[in-house]
């Protein structure tokens, strides 16, 4: 079905304007899972604090494969 004369010419913004509110309300909701994961992260490494050992047990061995790759790469 094809929109033709004025309202074809009112419509096209309209949609552009919902377009973007999607879009920013998608946006948003990224942002407030991503804090969200990281807050939950956050409360989880100070209740177990094994897992603090081990996240920085698993840093400090991928650094140091990282140094050794770039020694053997010069």
């Amino acid at each position: 079905m094809r929109v033709d004369g004025r309202a074809g010419a009112l419509m096209k913004p309209l949609l552009l304007a919902v377009l973007k509110l999607l879009a920013a309300v998608f946006a948003f909701v990224g942002v407030l899972a991503g804090c969200l994961a990281v807050m939950l992260m956050l409360l989880m490494l100070l209740r177990v604090p094994v897992v603090l050992v081990a996240i920085l047990l698993a840093s400090f061995i991928f650094i140091t494969l990282q140094h050794l790759k770039q020694k053997r790469s010069r």
